[in-house]
């Protein structure tokens, strides 16, 4: 019996893991790998060239850099989240709790990269950022702790890249990533004997990927360029834990007799095969007069190649199977940058981003939908060496519901059936400052 309590919990934390690092690509996918990008909404993420960010928007544009140069920085991002017409059963039963919203913590996506032209043509490059990213942190109190109240997912990825310059109209590009993925999930179990026990797992893997890049630029005023990263394939291995709680303590005998806050009462592990799709991106810039450059991009993910989860234990026996049915998603982005003085660029841009999630299967722990993201950017280049770019970007999305059921068969023909339902709304604020030094 303790067997299938430890199977059920797990099966359905692991799946929320799955769920929570697919949905944030998408729904929550972190653009922040350049604040010059960044000022211009990254319309023109795979076809401007304005520092060794590149190495990430295109690895054929860092053949188009005059020299050395490293680029440093990050973006903070501030979510506010407003939870409204909650309601939570267990088995029937109304939860009580609480949902006060502004789950997202303040965090800080940071960037490194370095691109280093050999010659004319042949130019190397090194990246470190992080493409995925999510962490959500309800209240202990929250009313749909039974079906997920702690997330933290995040990816890691290094690139080094080489591009190769063909003549004046064409360049080509390449990098291998590295790339290290880290979960953890709670949430509130029922146990077999009654109450709530503080069930979460942790997991990691690593993963080899590749992306590539092409410019073609067929005259000096008009720059295409074309990038396509490739999917990552992961087997995340991990443990699950379910521990006393001061809930668990709360409870009479027998199930709060004898356990101390802390105690492990249940642990295992299991695994999970994962795979981030493959994302091509589509852009154009255009010079228009000597200060003035317009650029507009689309990005395309193929999300619908996330149609289930698979978890299954150490001897290969299915723990559980969900489907998903992801839809592929699209992002589009237009900007500009203006030459306001040879020292200060001004920069502005708009992207309307779609969500893969649909309203049959999003989740309290990445409740989001289609966003629209306004963004203002400057760089201010004080010498011939030095660049500082700034950025401030307001996304805001259509208000969404989530409306999910959970059942964990702790016994034979004793389920117990968790909902929760409520209405999001979920707007985030971005600042970003970015340090670029030539050699």
């Amino acid at each position: 019996m303790q067997n299938k309590f430890n199977k059920i919990t797990w099966a359905v934390a692991i799946a929320a893991a799955a769920f929570a690092s697919q949905a944030n690509a998408g729904g929550y996918q972190i653009n922040e790998q350049s604040v010059s990008g960044q000022g211009y909404g990254h319309a023109g993420r795979s076809s401007n060239v304005n520092d060794a960010s590149i190495v990430f928007g295109n690895p054929a544009g860092m053949s188009f850099l005059d020299r050395a140069q490293v680029t440093v920085g990050g973006t903070y991002l501030h979510v506010n989240t407003d939870i409204d017409n909650v309601t939570a059963t267990r088995n029937g039963i109304p939860v009580e709790g609480t949902a006060d919203g502004d789950i997202v913590p303040g965090t800080l996506v940071p960037f490194a990269f370095y691109a280093h032209p050999v010659n004319e043509r042949l130019a190397f490059g090194f990246g470190l950022y992080a493409p995925f990213g999510s962490k959500t942190d309800y209240e202990s109190s929250f009313a749909g702790r039974g079906l997920g109240n702690y997330t933290e997912v995040t990816v890691m990825t290094a690139q080094p890249t080489v591009s190769y310059r063909f003549n004046d109209q064409w360049s080509v590009g390449a990098g291998v990533t590295y790339n290290r993925v880290d979960g953890e999930l709670r949430r509130q179990v029922p146990h077999i004997l009654g109450g709530e026990v503080d069930a979460r797992v942790e997991g990691d893997d690593e993963a080899w990927g590749y992306n590539l890049g092409v410019i073609f630029q067929p005259v000096p005023e008009t720059t295409f360029g074309l990038t396509y990263r490739s999917k990552v394939s992961y087997t995340l291995e991990g443990d699950y834990r379910a521990t006393a709680s001061d809930n668990t303590l709360s409870n009479p005998p027998p199930f709060g007799l004898g356990a101390v806050e802390g105690d492990v009462l249940t642990q295992s592990s299991a695994s999970l095969k994962l795979t981030t799709p493959e994302t091509i991106n589509f852009s154009v810039t255009q010079q228009m007069t000597d200060r003035l450059k317009l650029m507009a991009g689309a990005s395309w993910v193929r999300w619908s190649r996330f149609d289930q989860i698979l978890v299954t234990d150490s001897a290969g026996n299915e723990i559980t199977n969900e489907q998903q049915n992801y839809s592929n998603a699209w992002a589009f982005a237009v900007g500009g940058e203006y030459q306001l003085t040879p020292q200060l660029a001004l920069r502005a841009g708009v992207t309307l981003d779609e969500t893969p999630t649909n309203d049959n299967y999003r989740s309290a722990r990445i409740p989001s939908d289609d966003r629209r993201i306004f963004s203002l950017g400057l760089g201010w280049t004080p010498t011939e060496n030095l660049t500082l770019d700034f950025a401030y970007s307001y996304l805001t999305e259509r208000g969404t519901s989530v409306d999910q059921v959970n059942t964990d068969e702790l016994v034979p023909n004793a389920p117990v059936t968790s909902t929760y339902s409520a209405d999001y709304k979920n707007e985030a604020h971005g600042f970003g400052a970015q340090l670029t030094y030539r050699f």
